[in-house]
């Protein structure tokens, strides 16, 4: 069957998108409009602003290209490879067809599985799961607690946060060196900080973890929707990432690598789909026989929306080129650091230093503001979404801001245990769908707060700093 019933339901032309942006006018334009970019928020000052979402690093809004997609393709929505409907073959073909294309996106090797999962965190705990009898972990603890977790029922190092990417590599070799000789071994690491968008060494240190027997996971939850990402160019055995932060927003996820740990282990969920076939014993027992394709790990009726939106994310980010998109965000980048380095009582948060390499993630620190308070003001009165807290990375947090405690029972301010240091931080994060406006408004808004205050009273509810009514 071929692909599509009708021409209705071919990707839509990311050009197409583009014209179809209001208001894209040369102050406001991104270079692939999102949903969401029209929406107005009203301010506790009184009146209504555009909403400036940048807040990408928890969930990037969806590309327009993407709904429109996944909008021509929900009426021929069907039921995935079990199916003998022509809906459900088409649904099938839409499927299998998005798998090639995440492949060819990540350039994974010709023998790689891509594996359909939840999310970042699901495809980590689906590889944890898969792990052979007495493989040990290496992992820093600068990494987000989806890839700092999963591996309780490994034999784990965690690793202490590096202060230079040639530390990360040496302390990584130091602790390889001195594992027991024999057994696998697998090494966790970040491709980007989703706290200081700084990009790690991922190929020295999956360079690193071969030499020394191991193999190696890539987090690219935060570096794929900035960068290109090459399996094969990294030299990484496996990589997992999110549609949430991809401009797909549709429950998805991907763990794409090598099969062989997939295949000799245990179904990560037993059911429909990753059997291949089941049959009663005399005794009363029940005998299966599993795939040992990627389906061995995709039981139950798969996601093929959210599949499709990752497929159409992919091509989108592709067809309008990574070296342009890389280029105009690195000056958002600039604009936005260079505008916090002239405000004195802000500190940007770093492990690598001012000159590393980053993507579109920031956070940072006001003298005399709980952060909480800090990031309620940005959006009651300016429009502004951002994170406040520890980013679901608490151990790097609190090492880049254990000597800086912040005032307790300030609105917002996180409940602390008698003794303990009340911390938290600020989050600004961006991308291909981020207006020229919304980092100009959030730079100004912040030289704002700190020189004049807010203009208005806040309380806590319920944890949350808000404004008092």
């Amino acid at each position: 069957m071929s692909a599509y019933p009708s021409a209705s339901l071919k990707p839509a032309a990311a050009d197409a998108a583009s014209a179809s942006a209001p208001g894209a006018d040369a102050a406001c334009a991104a270079p692939l409009p999102v949903l969401g970019r029209d929406v107005t928020v009203p301010l506790v000052t009184g009146g209504e602003v555009g909403y400036a979402a940048l807040d990408y690093a928890a969930s990037a809004p969806a590309l327009q290209r993407v709904w429109d997609d996944v909008a021509a393709y929900a009426p021929y929505y069907g039921s995935v490879h079990r199916g003998a409907g022509y809906l459900s073959q088409l649904s099938t073909d839409l499927f299998e067809q998005s798998r090639t294309t995440v492949a060819e996106f990540l350039d994974c090797r010709a023998a790689d599985q891509v594996v359909f999962t939840r999310s970042t965190t699901d495809s980590l705990n689906l590889l944890a799961a898969a792990l052979p009898a007495g493989c040990q972990v290496f992992v820093f603890e600068t990494e987000h607690h989806a890839s700092l977790l999963p591996w309780v029922n490994a034999r784990v190092t965690y690793l202490d946060a590096p202060r230079t990417p040639d530390e990360a590599v040496a302390t990584l070799e130091r602790a390889l060196a001195d594992r027991e000789p024999y057994g696998p071994a697998l090494v966790c690491v970040t491709g980007a900080s989703n706290v200081t968008g700084e990009l790690w060494p991922v190929r020295e240190l999956a360079a690193a973890a071969h030499a020394h027997g191991a193999r190696i996971v890539l987090d690219a939850a935060q570096l794929v929707p900035h960068h290109p990402v090459s399996v094969q160019d990294l030299d990484v055995d496996w990589i997992a990432f999110s549609g949430h932060k991809l401009y797909a927003p549709f429950g998805s996820g991907v763990l794409a690598g090598r099969a062989d740990w997939l295949q000799d282990a245990e179904p990560y969920l037993a059911g429909g789909g990753a059997s291949r076939k089941v049959a009663r014993r005399e005794d009363g027992g029940v005998d299966v026989e599993w795939h040992t394709t990627a389906a061995r790990h995709e039981a139950g009726s798969p996601n093929v929306i959210g599949v499709y939106a990752i497929a159409s994310a992919c091509r989108a980010l592709t067809e309008a080129g990574f070296d342009t998109l890389v280029a105009r965000e690195q000056e958002l980048i600039v604009r936005v650091r260079e505008g916090l380095a002239e405000i004195p009582a802000v500190r940007v948060l770093s492990l690598f230093g001012d000159r590393a390499p980053r993507v579109g993630v920031i956070s940072f620190v006001v003298d005399g503001w709980n952060s909480s308070h800090f990031a309620a003001a940005l959006s009651a009165e300016y429009g502004i979404g951002v994170r406040d807290g520890l980013f679901c990375a608490h151990p790097l947090v609190r090492t880049l801001l254990g000597s800086e405690p912040q005032a307790q029972g300030e609105c917002g301010a996180p409940d602390t245990a008698p003794g303990e240091r009340s911390l938290n931080a600020i989050r600004v994060s961006f991308g291909a769908g981020t207006p020229d406006e919304h980092v100009e408004r959030f730079v100004r808004a912040v030289r704002e707060l700190v020189a004049d205050g807010a203009k208005w009273q806040y309380r806590t509810e319920e944890g949350r700093c808000v404004p008092a009514v």
